[in-house]
């Protein structure tokens, strides 16, 4: 548990200080890696304690030590990561570990959704996510219903009318096309409902660094660990945070049924990058408002979907009132398939791939890979067309990646290309 000093810290000194005693590491300065899959108890009172508490979910006693049980209830590397990783959070007290991002979502819904309930989530999200909705819960006798992300009205008609509502999930910029929804208004129609549900945002894109949901109302925030916490696209993660430390009490309860706690190796090795999030993800914006605003007026790319060159004055408003900084995401509209497959083809630096938020730029064709199980329909519906190319912008020398961007959009045919309208080119 964190001790008092740690409340007067500043994130990036309690990123490197809580939850860590080097006493129990044999005086290790850093935490070392603790593979057991079980812990020997101290007498037989103390386990019988100790299944009260992790097991039961009785609370602990102020500065009780609980004793270990088996990894796949907790561990070491789990309990450290979870500490170090609240005060980056801002608003969060308390932290859950996943093995991937998709485990953190999934578990904090089947934590807190029954068949007979209903889900309001914003469209569009992560392909994995839409699929959780209408393969698991929809099956499962849960009510799920979409709601165009951005469109406030719409969202605060549907909270207030859906039936048994229990969570509202909002994604914030939307996976792909960078929309952003007002998660201090969602909250507030959540509020006036008699019954108000929890309201949970997935902040991989902006989070932990450029946007707080929790300081404006949510209720969890959940992330791909896979993305800006790692940053080496090299493991999976997942992360559940909350300002009521009884909600991922809750949450580590069903984790436990479950049995998807990342691994202690994983968790060892996502600590140690947790120090360096914050300088990782402001070169990466910096490097991505830069490429994205030039990019704007090149006579190949139709339009960049990045909220620095948002016109909608709604979508400004939210962007400036909920972001510190615009992130390392952006996506080309380039007109057609055609188009952006001789893009993707023509790069030499950025990388095909999907996944986002590591060190190295990558691209990819959201209506092909990531959203390809969404219906056409549904696609148009969230303006994800067959011309789109979602990048997420890596810590290189910035230049370096403007030059590769222009050079593959160069290379479009010039069949392929469709031309921004003479005016455009102007502005």
């Amino acid at each position: 548990m964190p001790h008092d000093k740690d409340a007067k810290l500043r994130p990036n000194t309690a990123v490197l200080t809580r939850g860590f005693d080097p006493t129990l590491s044999v005086g290790s300065a850093r935490p070392a890696v603790f593979r057991s899959s079980t812990y020997v108890f101290s007498s037989p009172e103390a386990a019988e304690r100790a299944f009260q508490v992790r097991a039961a979910g009785m609370p602990p006693l102020p500065g009780e030590n609980v004793e270990l049980i088996y990894s796949r209830i907790s561990h070491p590397n789990a309990e450290i990561l979870e500490e170090q990783t609240v005060p980056l959070e801002e608003g969060a007290t308390a932290a859950a570990v996943f093995n991937s991002g998709m485990a953190a979502i999934m578990t904090a819904l089947m934590t807190f959704v029954r068949p007979g309930m209903s889900v309001i989530y914003t469209d569009p999200l992560y392909g994995g996510s839409v699929h959780l909705m209408h393969e698991l819960l929809h099956p499962w006798g849960v009510k799920v219903i979409g709601v165009p992300a951005g469109h406030g009205k719409e969202l605060d008609d549907a909270i207030a009318a859906a039936e048994n509502l229990a969570v509202v999930f909002i994604e914030t910029p939307a996976n792909p096309n960078i929309i952003m929804t007002d998660i201090r208004r969602a909250a507030d129609a959540a509020a006036r409902r008699p019954k108000r549900p929890l309201v949970m945002v997935d902040n991989t894109f902006l989070g932990p660094v450029f946007q707080h949901p929790l300081l404006f109302g949510a209720d969890i925030v959940l992330y791909s660990a896979t993305k800006f916490l790692s940053g080496f696209s090299d493991m999976l993660g997942g992360m559940a945070l909350a300002r009521d430390a009884a909600l991922i009490e809750q949450i580590r309860s069903m984790r436990i049924m479950f049995g998807n706690i990342l691994q202690p190796d994983e968790c060892w090795l996502l600590d140690g990058r947790l120090p360096t999030v914050p300088l990782r993800m402001n070169r990466a914006s910096k490097n991505a408002q830069r490429i994205a605003e030039r990019l704007a007026h090149h006579p190949r790319v139709l339009k960049v979907l990045y909220p620095t060159l948002f016109e909608d004055p709604e979508q400004i408003r939210i962007y400036k009132t909920q972001c510190e900084f615009p992130g390392s995401l952006f996506s080309l509209e380039l007109g057609n398939r055609e188009a952006a497959f001789a893009f993707l083809r023509s790069l030499k630096i950025a990388r095909l791939a999907v996944s986002l938020g590591g060190v190295e730029t990558l691209c990819c064709h959201p209506y092909t890979t990531i959203h390809s199980v969404m219906p056409a329909e549904e696609k148009a519906l969230a303006g994800i067309t067959d011309g789109m190319v979602r990048i997420s912008i890596g810590i290189e020398d910035w230049r370096d990646l403007l030059t590769d961007f222009e050079q593959a959009l160069d290379a479009i045919p010039e069949h392929a290309a469709a031309h921004k309208p003479e005016h455009a080119l102007k502005a």
